[in-house]
């Protein structure tokens, strides 16, 4: 049986895929946008958009990694992210 089309023609769009992480940002696949609580609205063209969850994010309400945990590395006061470094592709 074929599918129930909207008028026009056009085929349903396929829905919004959320990605709930266990310890970080949530992922939503397309191009979104996010209404905030200011009523205001942002939008992201992305293939898929991380959207803090944590509250920690200083560029609110994407992810910016502020969620993962860093480790002193020796007796120094130097600190590294455990990890991998954010790619250009997912700022």
């Amino acid at each position: 049986m074929p599918e129930a089309r909207p008028s026009g023609g056009q085929r349903p769009e396929r829905p919004r895929e959320i990605v709930l992480t266990d310890d970080g940002p949530m992922l939503v696949s397309g191009p979104v946008e996010i209404v905030l609580p200011d009523g205001s609205r942002v939008r992201s063209d992305r293939p898929v958009t991380a959207l803090c969850v944590c509250k920690r994010s200083r560029r609110q309400p994407f992810c910016d990694t502020s969620h993962r945990c860093r480790v002193r590395i020796g007796d120094s006061t130097e600190e590294e992210d455990r990890a991998q470094p954010e790619s250009a592709s997912t700022r």
